[in-house]
């Protein structure tokens, strides 16, 4: 049951956690967002996320931060172990679906 669950020590919650992967994180880019990963000293990787304003209203920010914790609690193997990831969403980000977010991801993130 573990694995369906998304506990609140995989998420990056403070600003100083963002920052130090901001600075020395390595960013691959994809269609409208960044993912930046920085390995960490921990057993599991940690998911941060950050939707730029000017990519919509409330509920479309808060509808792209539900879909992207998705893909991070259903596909961990898509995302590299013990490393703090930050998704950065850029004001042209045009994904609405489950599907179409990982697949963007894993193309991303595999190279």
């Amino acid at each position: 049951m573990d694995r369906y669950t998304l506990p609140k020590k995989h998420l990056l919650r403070t600003t100083g956690d963002f920052q130090r992967v901001y600075l020395s994180g390595r960013r691959l880019r994809g269609d409208g967002f960044a993912v930046i990963l920085l390995p960490n000293a921990l057993e599991y990787s940690r998911l941060g996320i950050s939707v730029h304003r000017k990519a919509g209203n409330a509920v479309r920010r808060n509808r792209i931060k539900r879909l992207i914790r998705e893909v991070f609690r259903l596909n961990r193997e898509l995302f590299p172990s013990a490393a703090d990831v930050v998704l950065t969403i850029r004001p042209g980000f045009a994904i609405n679906s489950l599907l179409d977010m990982q697949t963007s991801v894993a193309r991303v993130i595999s190279g």
